[in-house]
This record gives structure tokens, C-alpha cells and sequence, in this order.
């Protein structure tokens, strides 16, 4: 389990870099994106950042693609914002969840049989 330094940092690391993406990246193949969590190393050097992007799979992959290109002009930005010894090395990972969590949802409607009416 994450100590308290590194989930606090995690955290940290996920406000600022949804920040900088939302309101200072311009590069147009990233839209549309979410950054679901962080998991950063022990010794706070590498982060993963996990994203959650709309569309389809061409489009997450481009989204995605973008991202880790403007890597270190994120990171230039998380240096500006969190005073670390070091700044982590940027790692964007697609995050399946949501896209994963729909395709159960629609499954269980095939399978589950329809409610019955209340009978009054």
C-alpha cells in the first residue's frame, strides 16, 4: 500500500496535470480527455497518468499518442506548480474503465429479464 507522502503527491500530480491539459495544451488531437488517477513511484521519480478519453479507439489512441508528445512540456508546467525535489517523469496510460463499466451495463440489460410491472 502507498504511503500517505506518495498518495498525497499522486493527487497532487493528477490536479496539475489536468489543469495544464485543460487549459494551457493546445495540441488538437488531445480532446476530450480525463485524467481518472496517478500512480507515482516510491521514490516520487515516475508517474503514471491515467486517462480517460471520448470517442473511439482511433481517437483515444491519437489522444493518447498527443499526450505523451507534449510529456515534457507537462512536466515543465508540474514543476511550476509543485515545489518536489524532483519532478516525475510523465507515463500516460488509456484508462479501459469507464468504456469497460458501459459494455457490463449494456450486457446485464441482455441477460437480467425486464422488471414486471407493479400490479395495481
Amino acid at each position: 500500500m502507498p504511503s500517505r507522502r506518495v498518495q498525497k503527491a499522486a493527487e497532487a500530480i493528477r490536479v496539475a496535470v489536468s489543469m495544464a491539459i485543460l487549459t494551457e495544451l493546445k495540441d488538437p488531437r488531445v480532446r476530450d480527455v480525463t485524467v481518472t488517477y496517478v500512480e507515482v513511484s516510491g521514490d516520487l521519480r515516475h508517474a503514471k497518468v491515467h486517462v480517460s478519453v471520448m470517442g473511439d479507439e482511433t481517437k483515444q489512441q491519437l489522444s493518447v499518442r498527443g499526450l505523451q508528445n507534449a510529456a515534457g512540456f507537462l512536466q515543465a508546467k508540474l514543476a511550476d506548480r509543485i515545489d518536489m525535489r524532483y519532478t516525475p517523469r510523465l507515463q500516460f496510460k488509456l484508462d479501459q474503465g469507464v468504456k469497460r463499466s458501459i459494455e457490463i451495463s449494456q450486457i446485464l440489460d441482455r441477460v437480467l429479464p425486464e422488471p414486471l410491472p407493479d400490479a395495481e
